[in-house]
């Protein structure tokens, strides 16, 4: 997310740092993880499904990250944009707050198909489809677009600040915190705790209805262990790389010290740090993915036809 605090920081003259052969990795890691998923979902035919295509968005969103915002951050630190103000460092902004902002949404898309599959099986065929994904990924997208443009047109990130210029900041931070942030969290952790909940139901249904073997209690457990690790790993790296980020944002203005630049520009970094991880979160825990990494790492799909292939 693009540094929302710059404006509270205008008498701080520090720089971030960076390592640039440590930040080239994780750029590079962040587009050969994107562009394993990417390639995957287009080419197996089994993957076309309505789950598969919100990863696809979000591996879009978490693509374009490592391409545009990435190396923009390394070129680019907070003090150079506020002493120069520019129409780059304005269109820095506006990629920064949108594809950060999408990459979220498409998150939260993921929960939301997510709750259907586990919490309503029966109907979710006919209410998560081609159709209805086609319109969450469009909305999510357009409503990223319109924070990241919004938080510009409002005037923020300007060089000059007028005599309310901190309280415009103000409103523009807090707006965009929720809107970018606070409430996807908020509905991905409703979700995510709805389905846990109904996941150890069902398992404890199936546990009450067989015949109470030590076999069958030793599988429900697995089952009850392997559903708590995933979500308890999918929230909890997510929340770790943008918790810190969004915190400082929110209490940075009532804070006695300004916080230094090189502290937010290490969250900020953070934060860019789960669009590397979104791929290892939601692709690599799949066996069908896994194989089709294989097979395009290997060059197997360039040996011929294997569009059809069945994933294992």
């Amino acid at each position: 997310m693009y540094e929302l605090c710059d404006i509270f920081m205008a008498e701080s003259h520090l720089t971030l740092p960076t390592d640039p052969y440590q930040a080239s990795l994780v750029i590079v890691t962040s587009l050969c993880g994107n562009l394993l998923v990417i390639i995957s979902i287009i080419y197996f035919k089994q993957l076309h499904v309505p789950t598969n295509y919100l990863i696809l968005s979000l591996a879009v969103a978490d693509l374009l990250v490592g391409v545009l915002v990435f190396p923009l951050n390394m070129a680019f630190t907070v003090t150079s944009c506020w002493y120069h103000e520019d129409l780059f460092c304005k269109v820095r902004g506006s990629f920064d707050v949108t594809l950060s902002t999408a990459s979220i949404l498409n998150l939260c898309c993921i929960s939301i198909d997510r709750y259907y599959a586990v919490c309503q099986p029966l109907t979710y065929r006919s209410k998560i489809n081609d159709r209805v994904i086609g319109i969450m990924i469009p909305v999510s997208w357009g409503f990223a677009a319109i924070i990241g443009i919004g938080i510009i047109i409002a005037g923020f990130n300007q060089g000059k600040c007028e005599e309310s210029c901190l309280i415009d900041a103000l409103i523009s931070t807090t707006l965009a915190c929720i809107f970018s942030f606070y409430i996807p969290v908020i509905i991905m952790l409703s979700i995510y705790l709805k389905i846990f909940i109904v996941a150890q139901r069902q398992a404890n249904s199936i546990q009450n209805t067989t015949c109470q073997s030590k076999k069958s209690g030793a599988t429900v457990s697995k089952t009850e262990r392997k559903a708590t690790i995933t979500l308890a790993i999918v929230m909890g790296v997510f929340l770790l790389c943008w918790m810190p980020y969004f915190l400082c944002i929110i209490f940075q203005p009532f804070a006695y010290d300004v916080t230094p630049i090189a502290v937010i520009e290490t969250l900020n970094w953070l934060t860019l740090f789960n669009s590397m991880l979104n791929p290892f979160i939601y692709a690599f825990f799949y066996s069908w993915f896994r194989s089709a990494f294989r097979m395009i790492i290997s060059g197997k799909i360039f040996q011929g036809d294997f569009a059809n292939s069945k994933l294992i």
